[in-house]
């Protein structure tokens, strides 16, 4: 059994670990629209995925981490990458995908960002995490497989849509 000082020491390093990982996704999440590189992009992507794993492991919903490992940046990512391969886009460091519209981009970010963090005070207020996780994975996979089997479906042939679509762009000459 834990002792007090125990306990208060854990959440202490829970809490260094979430701002470790929160802090990295962020940089993360502003060099992904600020990176000139659409490469260098992806792969700040990925530091933002793999951050959002993490965080479903502080969570204690392991399957959804391995499902976040394995969707988007086993899949999404390398099909990101991939359609990009195939149709030829420019690589490297490119100026001209640029423009003048960071002061206006800049305010817009900053009211959605004050929207978000209103609207989850007023939905939640400063309620904690429960202890205990409140899903199982058992839970979860009955939920995908028997209530939402329609959209996870739908989104499977989105998915296949969309990459035979990049094909045919890019076999088009």
């Amino acid at each position: 059994m834990l002792t007090a000082a125990a306990s208060t020491d854990l959440n202490t390093v829970e809490y260094v670990v979430f701002g470790v990982i929160a802090a990295s996704m962020a940089i993360a999440a502003i060099r992904v629209v600020t990176a000139k590189n659409i490469v260098h992009a992806a792969l700040y992507l990925v530091v933002v995925l793999a951050g959002v794993a993490a965080l479903y492991v502080m969570l204690a919903a392991e399957f959804i981490a391995v499902v976040q490992v394995l969707v988007y940046i086993g899949a999404i990512v390398v099909l990101l990458l991939f359609g990009t391969m195939l149709t030829r886009a420019p690589i490297g460091t490119t100026s001209d995908l640029d423009n003048e519209q960071r002061g206006v981009s800049l305010v817009v970010s900053l009211f959605l960002l004050g929207v978000l963090g209103w609207t989850l005070t007023k939905a939640f207020g400063w309620s904690h995490m429960p202890e205990t996780p409140v899903q199982r994975t058992a839970d979860v996979g009955n939920s995908i497989f028997q209530s939402f089997v329609i959209p996870f479906e739908v989104v499977s042939i989105l998915l296949l849509a969309a990459l035979v679509g990049a094909v045919v762009i890019a076999r088009r000459d």
